[in-house]
């Protein structure tokens, strides 16, 4: 998502090893792979893009230079970090607020490839075996895999690893982590991994892309304990200088035990990534203006569109580029909480959306930039149209009296208004709706069918999104409904997403083209009322809960497709989500010191593991030694 105001960098959500997952069984994705031989990596669907003797990735320059800093700001949160402020050093639990950059000080068994969608390649394993069943994946690591202080990494660590993350950890690992059914080391350099019978594809990938843990560091430790001391790690950077809530560096191991490994030639080129916190997003900006930030990845149009203009890019010294996204671009909109018995009615949440007039907002404020979004799947072929076709209405039938009429006709699509924000049909359709839910307009006071006045507090942590609020709660207020929006510090933002304790709140979340069993902690009933979990609306619907069952034990592409459109159906009919919009570009703005390769990874910028510092502006980034 790219957003009018900070919603990309606010609740994009980058989901490691599980975002990347696909919806087969592991038996049926990996079909394809020979049993019981060695093999240097795993691709769901197809042969690997890279064959066993590959040298690096396509897209990196394997004679890239080393040396400089860039210092920038992160555009994705993963488990617990929070973009303004962070408190720990251990992001892979639920309690506090982790630092940005914490993943890379660790190693995996299996490396990604930014140029395949559902590719990994041997990084600490060294080869990867399966069994006849496609159940039990036997690791073996590389003899050179080790922690920062030259210890070797053993089976033990990782079976440490596996079983902390499993016990301990973020719930939105953990629960994709006990589809494991048993783990074995037979000696140093060997773990074997057997999933359960029915485990979906997103339980391998996620074992095999998890950070690796020193087993000897945590003894004594408490892992879910507030963490000040930066953890023994095995990846191409260490924990440098950091001050809680302000800033924190991550410096380049320079003998980095895997520098030669192909999955790791010609990346993470800086000698020091810093990430810098700023609450308010006008002193981020100036900090860039000023070089203080020397990357930026821009969320703001209007930012965008009239503050690019100061005296470095006008000189050339900053360089401002629109970068082809070819990522499906997700769903991103106001979630409501369904929790509450106000929003229980999704006849009253049909009419509330009715009110946001994205013509208006899109022309007026975000200098029409974007495109509006209806569905989680926009960009992708797993997006509903039409009416429902045979497949569809397989899975859909049986829950036919359970759902609305709407499931089984056309999509869902938000009403184009005139663009005056003030659409007076548009406010006599929702008063409709209102009145149809049994509420009713009495003077200036929206009733609910209790009596009560419809009240909303749409909640949030900046003031940079308070425009499109504002126009929003503009049209509530015409029809009778008390709203407001209110901006708490970031310790009670997070505290009140985890604790659900909101009315609405804007959230995004980017659909993988292989959702996983994680597909369940953002639609499932059984992460409805887990304290952290991502069901922000709250979705505690058998429908649904059927469907993504479908999706995850899909045995082909096309049964995977069709369960996919089926939810999107059920979601959209339901308006779970007022969405908002989406654009086929991502504004990335940097000082004029770094170089890159001349291909770019399909699925990524590469800025942090494939850009290099111009050899003659090291000094101008700033760095001291």
């Amino acid at each position: 998502m790219k957003a009018g105001g900070m919603l990309a960098r606010r609740d994009f959500l980058a989901l490691g090893g599980a975002a990347l997952a696909a919806p087969l069984l592991v038996r049926d994705a990996f079909a394809q792979l020979p049993t019981d031989t060695p093999l240097h990596g795993i691709s769901v669907f197809g042969d690997l893009k890279y064959g066993a003797d590959f040298a690096h990735f396509d897209y990196v320059n394997p004679d890239a230079p080393s040396g400089g800093r860039i210092v920038t700001q992160s555009p994705a949160r993963i488990y617990n970090q929070n973009f303004d402020t962070f408190d720990t050093l251990n992001m892979y639990v639920l309690r506090g607020n982790a630092a940005f950059g914490m993943d890379l000080t660790y190693a995996s068994l299996l490396a990604s490839s930014s140029d395949e969608t559902s590719s990994m390649y041997g990084y600490v394993a060294e080869t990867v075996v399966v069994s006849e069943d496609r159940l039990t994946w036997r690791f073996t690591l590389h003899p050179d895999a080790a922690f920062h202080d030259g210890t070797p990494i053993k089976a033990s660590d990782v079976l440490f690893t596996l079983t902390t993350l499993r016990d301990l950890g973020h719930e939105n690992i953990a629960s994709t982590l006990r589809e494991v059914e048993t783990m074995e080391t037979p000696d140093e350099r060997t773990i074997s991994v057997t999933l359960k019978a029915d485990a979906g594809i997103s339980v391998l990938l996620t074992v095999a892309g998890a950070p690796i843990f020193s087993e000897s560091w945590w003894e004594g430790r408490d892992f879910q304990a507030t963490l000040s001391q930066a953890p023994l790690g095995s990846g191409p950077y260490r924990v440098g200088r950091f001050n809680f809530g302000s800033f924190i560096e991550f410096d380049r191991v320079a003998d980095h035990w895997a520098v030669k490994r192909p999955v790791m030639v010609g990346r993470y080129n800086f000698d020091r990534i810093r990430y810098e916190y700023y609450r308010d997003r006008t002193a981020s900006f100036e900090a860039f203006k000023g070089g203080n930030i020397l990357f930026r990845e821009e969320f703001t149009s209007r930012n965008w569109a009239t503050d690019y203009n100061f005296p470095a890019i006008n000189d050339g010294r900053v360089k401002i580029e629109d970068y082809p996204d070819e990522t499906p671009s997700g769903g991103q909109g106001w979630f409501f909480n369904t929790r509450r018995e106000k929003f229980a009615d999704r006849r009253i949440r049909q009419a509330i959306g009715m009110l946001f007039d994205f013509e208006w907002t899109n022309a007026n404020i975000m200098y029409g930039l974007y495109e509006r979004s209806n569905s989680f799947f926009e960009k992708s072929d797993n997006k509903a149209s039409g009416l429902p076709n045979e497949a569809e209405l397989a899975l859909l039938e049986p829950f036919r009296d359970q759902l609305p009429p709407e499931v089984f006709e056309e999509p869902y699509v938000a009403p184009v208004t005139d663009g005056s924000g003030r659409d007076r049909n548009q406010m006599r359709a929702a008063l409709a709706m209102f009145t149809e839910a049994g509420c009713k307009l009495d003077g200036r006071r929206m009733l609910l069918p209790s009596g009560e006045q419809l009240t909303i507090e749409f909640l949030g942590n900046s003031d940079t999104f308070e425009p499109h609020h504002n126009a929003f709660i503009r049209n509530l207020t015409q029809l009778g409904i008390r709203a407001s929006y209110r901006i708490v510090d970031a310790a009670q933002y997070s505290l009140r997403l985890r604790e659900f304790d909101f009315d609405m709140v804007v959230s995004r979340f980017t659909m993988s083209l292989f959702p996983s069993r994680f597909i369940r902690q953002v639609f499932g009933s059984v992460s409805a009322n887990s304290p952290g979990s991502f069901n922000m609306a709250g979705m505690a619907n058998p429908a649904i809960d059927a469907v993504l069952e479908k999706i995850i034990a899909a045995k082909s592409q096309e049964e995977f497709t069709m369960a996919t459109r089926a939810l999107d159906r059920i979601i959209r009919a339901e308006h779970y989500v007022v969405f908002q919009w989406h654009k086929a570009a991502r504004w990335l703005a940097y000082w004029d010191y770094y170089d890159r390769p001349t291909v770019s990874p399909k699925y990524a910028t590469g800025v942090l593991d494939t850009w290099w510092t111009r050899p003659d502006k090291v000094q101008a980034t700033g760095m001291t030694g």
